[in-house]
C-alpha cells in the first residue's frame, strides 16, 4: 500500500496539490494523500484514460465510482471534484462544473490551476462579472492577470476602471501592443476621441521619435474628419523625421485632397518602394491612385508609370487591378492589355486568367485565348470554364477535332451550371456540323434547346 500511496503522490502533483508557490501564505504544501485504496487508484485512472479519448461521460462514471471509494478523504476527494469539473466544462454542463471546481477551493483554498480553470469556464460563458474576482485573485499569484483584468473591466464597460489599468501596466512593464489596441477600442466604443488624442499626445510629448505612435494620431484625427490637424500632424513627423516612409501613408492621400498632384505621386512611390510598408497597403494606395485617376483621366500616363515601376517584383495583381479599372470605364482593349500582362507574370490567379480569356475571345483573339486557356488548364485541369473557352477558340480556328475533344472532357467537370452547360451543347454541335457529322450535330443541338434556363 506505501508504494501506491508514492506513485500516487508524484502523480497527483502534476495535476494541482503539491507546488508550494499555490499554497496560501502560512499553509505547508499538501504532499500527503493519506492511504489510497485499489479501488479508488483503478477508478481515478479509469477516468484519466476515459478523459484522454474524450469519453466524457464515462470519466465522470468512474470518477463518481472514485469519489465512493475516498472514503470522505477531503484531499482525494478533491482531486476527484477537479477532474469532475474539467470534464463537465468539456460537456458544457457549466453550472456542475462550476459547483466541482468551487468545492475543491472550499476544501483546499485557492489553488491556482483550480482558479485558472474556473476562470476559463466564467469566460467561455461569458459571465465577465464573476470573472473579475476571481482574476484579481490570481494576480497575487501572477501579475500578468492583470493584463486579462483590464480586458474583463471593458467586457462589462468599466472603461475607466480599465484605463486605470492600462496605465498602470504601461508604468511598470512600458507600452504592448496589445494594451495600445485595448485602449483604442475602449475609445471608440465610449466616443471619447479626445482623450484618446490626448493620449497619445502626451505619449509624443515625452518621447518625440515614436514614429508609431505620430501615426496613430495622424490616423486617429483622420478618422475624427479632422483633416487639417491630421495633414499638420503628418508634415511635424516627415519634419522630425524626413526618411519616415510610412507617414506617406497619410500623406499621399492629403496632397491628392489638397490638388498637389506632383506631391502626391512623389509620396505614392515611396509607399511602393518602401520595404517597411506593407503589401497589403501599397495595394490599398493604388486602389486609391486608380480612383483618383478616374476622377481626373489626365493622369493615366502617371498611372501606368506608377504601375510599371510598383509590378517590376511582383506579380499580376498590379495589373489586374489597372485593367479591372479600365474594364469598369468600359475601355475593353486598355483592360485586355493589361490583364494580358498580368497573366504573363501570374498564370495560376485563375480570376485573372479567366477575366483576360474572355475579353480575348471578345475581342476575336482566338489564337491567343486557344494558347493561354490549353496552359491555364495544365494548372487548373478540373475547370469546366477553360474547356469552353478552349472549345470556343478552337471551332473558330476551324481546328474542329481538337474543339471536340476539349469540349467532350470539360462537360465531366460541370457542376449544376445549366447556363453553361447549354453553350457546351451548343458549341459541340457548331464543331461536329463543321466536322460534317449531321448526327451528332442534330443531338447536341437538341440536348441544349432542352436545357430551359430560369432567369
Amino acid at each position: 500500500m506505501k508504494k501506491k500511496q508514492i506513485y500516487l503522490l508524484l502523480f497527483f502533483g502534476i495535476f494541482f496539490l503539491t507546488h508550494p508557490v499555490w499554497a496560501q501564505e502560512g499553509e505547508e504544501p499538501m504532499d500527503d494523500l493519506g492511504n489510497v485504496s485499489d479501488a479508488f487508484q483503478e477508478n481515478f485512472f479509469e477516468a484519466l484514460k476515459q478523459k484522454g479519448i474524450e469519453n466524457y461521460e464515462l470519466a465522470l462514471e468512474a470518477l463518481g465510482r472514485a469519489e465512493r471509494a475516498a472514503d470522505k478523504n477531503l484531499e482525494n476527494e478533491a482531486v476527484v471534484y477537479f477532474e469532475m469539473g474539467k470534464n463537465l466544462t468539456q460537456l458544457k454542463r457549466y453550472d456542475e462544473a462550476e459547483s466541482n471546481f468551487k468545492k475543491v477551493i472550499a476544501s483546499q483554498g485557492n489553488r491556482i490551476d483550480v482558479l485558472e480553470a474556473l476562470y476559463d469556464l466564467y469566460y467561455v460563458e461569458h459571465d465577465y462579472e464573476s470573472a473579475i474576482p476571481l482574476v484579481q485573485t490570481l494576480i497575487e499569484y501572477d501579475p500578468d492577470y492583470k493584463e486579462d483584468l483590464a480586458n474583463l473591466y471593458s467586457r462589462t464597460k468599466q472603461y475607466d476602471k480599465a484605463l486605470a489599468v492600462l496605465d498602470e501596466l504601461d508604468e511598470l512593464w512600458g507600452e504592448s501592443d496589445y494594451r495600445d489596441a485595448l485602449r483604442s477600442q475602449i475609445y471608440r466604443k465610449t466616443g471619447n476621441t479626445e482623450g484618446a488624442i490626448e493620449n497619445l499626445q502626451d505619449k509624443i510629448d515625452l518621447n518625440p521619435k515614436n514614429e508609431k505612435d505620430q501615426l496613430k494620431l495622424i490616423f486617429l484625427y483622420s478618422e475624427q474628419g479632422d483633416q487639417e490637424r491630421a495633414f499638420t500632424a503628418a508634415k511635424e513627423l516627415l519634419k522630425n523625421q524626413p526618411t519616415s516612409t510610412l507617414v506617406h501613408l497619410a500623406l499621399y492621400k492629403f496632397y491628392l485632397e489638397d490638388g498637389n498632384t506632383d506631391e502626391a505621386l512623389k509620396s505614392m512611390k515611396i509607399v511602393f518602394s518602401s520595404s517597411a510598408v506593407e503589401e497589403e497597403n501599397k495595394y490599398k494606395v493604388l486602389a486609391d491612385f486608380i480612383q483618383f485617376v478616374n476622377a481626373n483621366p489626365t493622369y493615366e500616363s502617371e498611372l501606368e508609370g506608377v504601375v510599371a515601376s510598383f509590378s517590376e517584383k511582383r506579380g499580376g495583381k498590379v495589373y489586374e487591378q489597372l485593367g479591372t479599372y479600365y474594364l469598369q470605364k468600359g475601355d475593353k482593349g486598355n483592360a485586355l492589355s493589361f490583364f494580358e500582362q498580368g497573366v504573363a507574370k501570374d498564370l495560376d490567379n485563375f480570376n485573372l486568367l479567366k477575366s483576360t480569356l474572355l475579353l480575348q475571345i471578345e475581342a476575336g483573339k482566338f489564337m491567343e485565348a486557344a494558347k493561354l486557356s490549353e496552359s491555364g488548364l495544365e494548372i487548373f485541369p478540373a475547370q469546366a470554364l477553360l474547356y469552353l473557352i478552349n472549345g470556343v477558340a478552337n471551332v473558330n480556328l476551324k481546328n474542329t477535332d481538337t474543339a471536340i475533344e476539349s469540349l467532350e472532357s470539360g462537360v465531366d467537370y460541370l457542376l449544376d451550371d445549366p447556363k453553361m452547360e447549354k453553350d457546351f451543347y451548343e458549341q459541340l454541335s457548331i464543331a461536329y456540323t463543321m466536322k460534317g457529322d449531321s448526327k451528332k450535330a442534330d443531338a447536341f443541338a437538341k440536348r441544349a434547346s432542352d436545357i430551359k434556363l430560369t432567369n
